[in-house]
């Protein structure tokens, strides 16, 4: 069964950071992708999110509005959109 695709817009591309918007509708995903950088997300809405990642797992993520974590580079995964309303987060990719 094919998913349609998150959007995204970058707002920020310079030296130091890469600041990007996700918007998924219900069921959206990113596609398969490997983290060439930390970075840094913050949710707009409440996430709802799948994280399918290597191997064949996946696991559930429930995040708040507002809230923020950071990861390494190297990360790779698919997330996926599983609430029934549209979910938005930014993405902050920290530049060496």
């Amino acid at each position: 069964m094919s998913r349609p695709q998150a959007t995204h817009e970058v707002l920020v591309d310079d030296g130091k950071v890469r600041v990007t918007r996700w918007d998924f509708v219900p069921g959206a995903e990113t596609g398969w992708h490997r983290h060439g950088m930390d970075y840094v997300i913050t949710t707009i809405t409440p996430c709802r999110m799948l994280l399918e990642e290597p191997g064949g797992g996946s696991r559930r993520v429930d995040m708040d509005a507002g809230i923020a974590y950071r990861r390494d580079e190297g990360v790779e995964h698919n997330v996926v959109n599983a609430a029934e309303e549209p979910m938005s987060f930014m993405e902050i990719e920290l530049k060496g």
